[in-house]
């Protein structure tokens, strides 16, 4: 993996090949490049490092062609560096894939038996061999194969031999008016032009030349031309799939008056929670618009222009659905348990979300990180709903764990995601999508705010159906609800502060974060922030959990940073704070009101806050730190290393 461009057309299409790779490098890479066929002849250039490298070098040899595939790398298999980078070339058949190929040293063997050799460590120089061998195999000893000798029949042989996820463009050499597709378990999309036709791992990729897009299926082929798309499903019947109008605001490939975009990110969340809250909170209960069968998600993005002005995609035409499907908050009143599977980021939101669902609905709740669902035995009780999040909606564990749960008995599955044309969006059976506009940035500020408030609606409608929320408290949680936007426009103001005090952290390597209750995961994710934008090791600890092990770490040079918002749980944080200071640490406290002062740490008050919505507030001054903490140690802000914005291999 990472990200996928491709282009069939009358005119030349470097330019536009490089400009789709720029556009998709906030999705993180390593190395990039690009093959182009003219006049029968092909040429393939590829750097390590940046797109910009990859630009310099095929201006300087001049390179460009009307048949095109380009792809920014993640290592997986093998280093980064040229020679692993993508595209790949056997013979006459060129590749791009994201993905991971599971039984890629089995069919290297087999094939190295055949003759082939490798230039690569790459699994997708292995596939590339592997259609090239179905092109190119003798078959005069066995007649009955001769329906394998077309190029798009040895494609799917092929593909049909592999194991794993993949998301495949592909050009030959001998054939210039084509290029081959293919999508399993790796998003795919296709642009639509006039005479001329594209290929991408992410709409944004294509924005400047079409509007209209097909997505491709988990399983769809396909022969890509410049005045026609044949499309067919795994059993390799022809199908046709609907081509969706998307309006996106040009805006949001911009940064404006921001740095980077994790910075505008993070000043975007305000109106971000207003989206999302837009039409979804009645009285006393969440509406019935909020949470929408499956088929439903597409239509009600449709309609949210201030979503469409943030940068979310809006789908034109309906996707396929129940005609009167049931009100998720009926389901609700027989819900037992409730199982949420996440990763990363959005782990950390689940793991908040349990604390509030088992406190103020009294259900019970269960979180797993989605790469360990699949390996556990897994025990499903009776009533039970299943909760996937994902800020893509395209990550490949979360998908995985889905696709397990779905045989596993629950009574409804439910996704929390943002892209409302995602894989986890089309497999579940109820969504609610978070209206956080498009996030560029590596590191998730916006999109993590989003799902916590989607977790507050989901605690808030579950407490109500099952009557452990009556109307008066309900309606309390609805105004805390509807008072989240502007608490944190209120934090945004220690903005500058915060920059100031990130220069304390100027050669630290070591932070420690501590919470209780639903400020633990947000100590987590703190941690995370911190550590994969700045490279500063931290640790995000239960304040309770001090003394059983990480006390042995404080000492004067330690960073030990605290939220500590005015809950049930104060009283033993201020305690755990106690041993801090006892042993030299450094301490900054994040706090409300009702925390006081203490002259031994540096503080910040948020102010009154309801306890309901402190996990959003406390979030954001968190998300800062690590933002002017990574500035000043001069990090790629919105491209770490080695990471990625949507994991699409497990």
């Amino acid at each position: 993996m990472c990200g996928i461009v491709g282009a069939i057309a009358q005119r030349p299409i470097a330019a536009l090949l490089l400009e789709g790779l720029k556009a998709l490098e906030y999705r993180g890479y390593d190395s990039a490049g690009l093959a182009l066929l003219e006049n029968g002849a092909a040429q393939v250039v590829k750097t390590a490092g940046k797109v910009a490298a990859l630009e310099a070098k095929v201006k300087e040899l001049g390179c460009d062609g009307r048949l095109g595939i380009a792809h920014t790398r993640w290592a997986t298999h093998g280093k980064a560096n040229e020679v692993n980078a993508h595209p790949h070339l056997v013979g006459n058949v060129i590749l791009v894939h994201n993905g991971i190929i599971e039984n890629y040293q089995d069919l290297k063997h087999r094939l190295a038996a055949e003759g082939y050799t490798f230039k690569s460590e790459t699994d997708t120089e292995v596939l590339a061999a592997l259609i090239h061998y179905y092109q190119h195999r003798d078959l005069k000893s066995d007649s009955s194969l001769k329906m394998h000798t077309s190029k798009f029949n040895a494609f799917n042989q092929a593909l049909n031999e592999v194991k794993g996820t993949y998301g495949v463009a592909m050009i030959d050499c001998e054939n210039p008016d084509a290029l081959y597709v293919a999508r399993s378990g790796s998003p795919l999309v296709v642009g639509c032009g006039i005479g001329e036709n594209f290929v991408a791992s992410d709409i944004i990729a294509l924005l400047p030349v079409t509007s209209k897009f097909i997505y491709l299926e988990d399983g769809d082929r396909g022969i890509i031309g410049r005045d026609h798309i044949m499309l067919f499903d795994r059993d390799q019947v022809q199908v046709q799939r609907t081509v969706q109008s998307i309006q996106v605001n040009p805006e949001i490939l911009g940064k404006g008056p921001y740095k980077h975009y994790m910075q505008k990110e993070i000043f975007e969340q305000p109106e971000a929670l207003r989206n999302t809250l837009m039409g979804r909170l009645g009285d006393d209960n969440v509406s019935a618009e909020a949470f929408v069968a499956q088929g439903q998600a597409q239509s009600q993005a449709q309609g949210q222009a201030q979503s469409q002005a943030q940068g979310q995609a809006q789908s034109q035409d309906q996707g396929p659905g129940q005609d009167h499907p049931q009100d998720f908050r009926d389901i609700l009143k027989d819900i037992e348990h409730i199982e949420m599977v996440a990763c990363g980021t959005s782990y950390h939101a689940a793991l908040v979300g349990k604390y509030l669902i088992e406190e103020h609905a009294g259900v019970s709740t269960n979180v797993t990180i989605a790469s360990e669902y699949r390996y556990k035995r897994t025990i499903v009780p009776p009533k039970s709903l299943f909760v996937t999040l994902s800020q893509s909606g395209e990550t490949a564990d979360t998908i995985a764990a889905l696709e397990l749960a779905q045989s596993q008995g629950y009574s409804q599955t439910l996704a929390i995601c943002n892209v409302d044309n995602s894989s986890l969006v089309r497999m579940s059976q109820y969504v609610f999508l978070t209206r956080a506009g498009r996030e560029i940035g590596v590191a998730s500020t916006k999109a993590f705010t989003t799902q916590l408030l989607a977790l507050m609606l989901l605690t808030l409608a579950l407490g109500r159906a099952r009557g452990e929320i009556d109307a008066h408290t309900g309606a309390s949680l609805i105004s805390a609800l509807h008072q989240s936007p502007s608490v944190v426009q209120s934090v945004l103001k220690l903005d500058r502060e915060i920059e100031r005090l990130s220069s304390d952290f100027v050669g630290k390597e070591h932070t420690l974060f501590l919470g209780r209750g639903p400020m633990y995961p947000i100590a987590l994710e703190g941690a995370l922030k911190l550590k994969e934008i700045s490279y500063i090791h931290a640790e995000g600890y239960a304040s309770g959990e001090l003394k059983h092990g990480p006390i042995a770490l404080i000492d004067s040079k330690m960073p030990v940073i605290v939220v500590a918002p005015d809950n049930i749980w104060l009283p033993k944080l201020i305690s755990n704070i106690e041993e801090v200071k006892a042993r030299g640490g450094k301490l900054y406290i994040f706090s409300g009101k009702n925390f006081g002062h203490s002259d031994e740490a540096t503080m910040f008050d948020l102010g009154t806050i309801s306890p309901f919505i402190a996990p959003i507030a406390f979030t954001i001054p968190l998300q800062l730190l690590a933002y002017h903490v990574a500035v000043i140690n001069g990090t790629d802000v919105d491209q770490p290393r080695n990471l990625a914005k949507s994991v699409t291999v497990e």
